[in-house]
C-alpha cells in the first residue's frame, strides 16, 4: 500500500526577534499549503548578513515560546546547534536524509530572498530538492529572477495579508528603551515580549556619568 508523503515545511531566518508577521506567514503557509508540519529553523550563522545577531540560544528560545501554541509547528535547531556558515542546502540536504518517511518538502520564503535566491549556495541542487513557496507583499505579484524561472521549477505564490512590522522596527525601539511588552501582542507574542524584557534583549545600555 503507498503511503501518502507527508507535506512538510521549511521556514528559516534569524528571528531576531521572531514577531507576529512571521507567525502570520506561517499560518498562511500551513493553511495555503496544506502541510501537515511546518519546522521553523532559527539561522545559525547567516552568511549575507554582516550584523551581529542576538545570541542563537535566545533566539531559538523566542522562537520556540511564539509556536507553542501550535503542535504541527516544530522548532529545528540544527543550524544554530551546527558550527560554521548556516547553508540551506545543508540543512535541507540534513533533513531529508533524517526523515524516515516519504515526504514532500516546501521551502517558505520571503520576495526579497526570491529575488537574490540565484547567489544561494548550492541554489540549483536546492530546487531539485523543494518547492520554493513565496510571500509577496501584498498586492503585488510574485517576481521570479530569470534565471531561475529558466530552471524550469515552479513557484508557488502565497496570498499573504499586509502586516506592518520588522524585526529591524523591533531591535530600534527595543535599543531606544521602548519595552517589548508594550508592544504585545499586535506585534510580538506576549510570550516572547516577556521574554525579551525579562532578558534585557536588544537594549542599549546608557554610558555612566563621568565624575
Amino acid at each position: 500500500m503507498d503511503v501518502e508523503p507527508r507535506r512538510i515545511g521549511l521556514y528559516g531566518g534569524s528571528f531576531d526577534p521572531v514577531h507576529q508577521a512571521h507567525r502570520a506567514l506561517a499560518d498562511t503557509a500551513f493553511s495555503q499549503l496544506a502541510l501537515d508540519e511546518l519546522r521553523w529553523i532559527p539561522a545559525g550563522q547567516p552568511w549575507q548578513k554582516t550584523r551581529r545577531l542576538a545570541p542563537a540560544e535566545h533566539r531559538a528560545a523566542m522562537v520556540g515560546l511564539a509556536i507553542s501554541d501550535n503542535p504541527a509547528f516544530v522548532l529545528e535547531k540544527c543550524e544554530v546547534e551546527r558550527p560554521g556558515p548556516s547553508y540551506t542546502l545543508d540543512t535541507v540536504t540534513l533533513l531529508q536524509q533524517r526523515e524516515r518517511h516519504p515526504a514532500r518538502w516546501f521551502l517558505i520564503i520571503g520576495q526579497d530572498q526570491l529575488a537574490g535566491f540565484c547567489t544561494w549556495h548550492g541554489w540549483a541542487e536546492l530546487l531539485q530538492r523543494v518547492t520554493l513557496a513565496v510571500a509577496g507583499r501584498a498586492g503585488v505579484p510574485v517576481q521570479a529572477p530569470a534565471e531561475l524561472l529558466n530552471t524550469g521549477h515552479g513557484i508557488v505564490a502565497l496570498d499573504m495579508p499586509s502586516m506592518a512590522v520588522s524585526s529591524t522596527e523591533l531591535r530600534n525601539r527595543f535599543a531606544a528603551g521602548e519595552s517589548a511588552s508594550s508592544l504585545a501582542p499586535r506585534m510580538v507574542a506576549p510570550a516572547v515580549a516577556r521574554y525579551i524584557d525579562r532578558h534585557g534583549l536588544y537594549r542599549i545600555d546608557p554610558p555612566s556619568p563621568q565624575s
